[in-house]
């Protein structure tokens, strides 16, 4: 790390995190390492530390407390064990002994270890380091790709069993059993809760439930579902359709099947992420011009208005250790800032595209009353076409999404083989 790039400092110590229960329980809630940690150990462990110091081999202080409650199994494979050094330690005592008379900084949240370690306020996250690390996390080593394309095969293999089970006609629960039966993964292992959406509930952007009861008719499965290895997350959405669908909603979907893939066959150096939000946008207006679902009269400032209603998020989001990985509004490892534009604050990424990063390309089209309906008695109302929307209101919505690589000349689509 250079000098000038982020604070100066004799080492960094940098914690996985410490256990949490939930309030007034004794019960803990799934842990989750802190990223930066998993950025260089694949440990989701609590309480583990990893000391870096320039010129030395990284020191891993190995937290492995006595408890016949829980396996504190850690398994050392050598392939990433060899690169560190192991040190065991059983208390915080134990650890602060291993750290007398280094000054670093210290990377985390556990306000146990900061008071126990004795922590001057100004060592903790200090903002230059966090900024400069957050911004490189953007570019992915081969170790990483690896991880990230791994994660993606076996979402893959996940989303085709989701498939199979919405196309017998099971319910929520059984198309989300499906996917973690055939990834071989517990929920918690997913690196975000899996929206597994049938019919109307496709309108939800992060529908959280998983209806038991099966429908007489599924119609529409809208399902965002990824998987981690190492610590690294995929993130995949599929739109599939059932039998006899509302012949427009399946043109609907076909088109934005093309749109997609065209979005991502732009990807490539040089560019703006968000260009391809506002050529989406665009591109959705004309969509929805064609299929008399909005009749603007060549209004563009007002058929732009209209389609953001019909996609209130962002086109995608910088991926990797984290789903919705870190940095995607720095303009620079000082930690500058490019905020979203105001029509579009759920953009999660305005960087410039670079070779190496790894981000989604996710466009959706959703029938969403809570936005559509308090339009009715507007100007911008008048130009839905809305016995149409009716009809496509039980339908939900559709998204489609890829994992994607940016390479030295253009772009790798990690979640489409071949």
């Amino acid at each position: 790390m250079q000098a000038d790039s982020a604070s100066a400092t004799e080492a960094v110590l940098i914690h996985s995190g410490q256990e949490q229960v939930y309030f007034a329980d004794d019960r803990a809630v799934p842990f989750q390492a802190f990223s930066h940690f998993c950025h260089w150990l694949p440990v989701n462990k609590p309480d583990q530390f990893l000391l870096i110091r320039a010129g030395c081999k990284p020191r891993y202080l190995q937290f492995l407390p006595q408890d016949f409650w829980h396996d504190q199994t850690i398994d050392n494979d050598p392939w990433w064990a060899d690169c560190v050094e192991i040190t065991i330690v059983q208390s915080l005592m134990e650890l602060k002994q291993h750290l007398q008379g280094l000054e670093f900084s210290f990377l985390g949240e556990s306000a146990q270890a900061i008071v126990e370690l004795g922590i001057e306020p100004a060592a903790i996250n200090p903002e230059a380091l966090c900024h400069y690390l957050d911004y490189q996390r953007a570019f992915k080593t081969d170790y990483e790709l690896l991880q990230l394309q791994q994660a993606v095969d076996l979402a893959l293999q996940g989303h085709e069993a989701a498939r199979q089970a919405f196309l017998e006609g099971a319910s929520e629960y059984g198309i989300h059993m499906a996917y973690l039966n055939r990834c071989q993964i517990l929920e918690h292992e997913t690196p975000y809760t899996n929206i597994v959406a049938l019919n109307e509930k496709a309108a939800i952007l992060h529908y959280q439930h998983k209806r038991v009861q099966a429908c007489d008719s599924n119609k529409v499965l809208l399902i965002d579902a990824g998987c981690r290895v190492h610590n690294y997350g995929s993130d995949i959405t599929r739109t599939w359709l059932g039998e006899d669908v509302h012949a427009v909603f399946a043109e609907l979907h076909k088109s934005m099947e093309t749109l997609q893939a065209h979005l991502v066959a732009t990807v490539a150096p040089g560019k703006n992420y968000g260009d391809l939000h506002e050529a989406t946008i665009s591109a959705l207006a004309q969509l929805l011009l064609d299929l008399d679902i909005i009749r603007a009269n060549g209004d563009q400032a007002r058929t732009l208005e209209l389609a953001r209603l019909f996609m209130p998020h962002g086109v995608g989001h910088l991926l990797g250790i984290q789903v919705h990985d870190v940095g995607g509004h720095q303009r620079d490892s000082a930690g500058q800032m490019q905020a979203p534009p105001a029509h579009a604050p759920a953009l999660r990424n305005t960087r410039p595209i670079e070779k190496d990063m790894v981000f989604t390309i996710e466009p959706g089209c959703y029938f969403i009353p809570m936005l559509l309906e308090p339009q009715r008695q507007t100007e911008l109302g008048k130009c839905i076409n809305w016995s149409l929307l009716e009809e496509l209101y039980p339908l939900g919505g559709i998204r489609i999404e890829d994992n994607i690589r940016v390479t030295a000349d253009g772009h790798e689509n990690l979640s489409r083989p071949g």
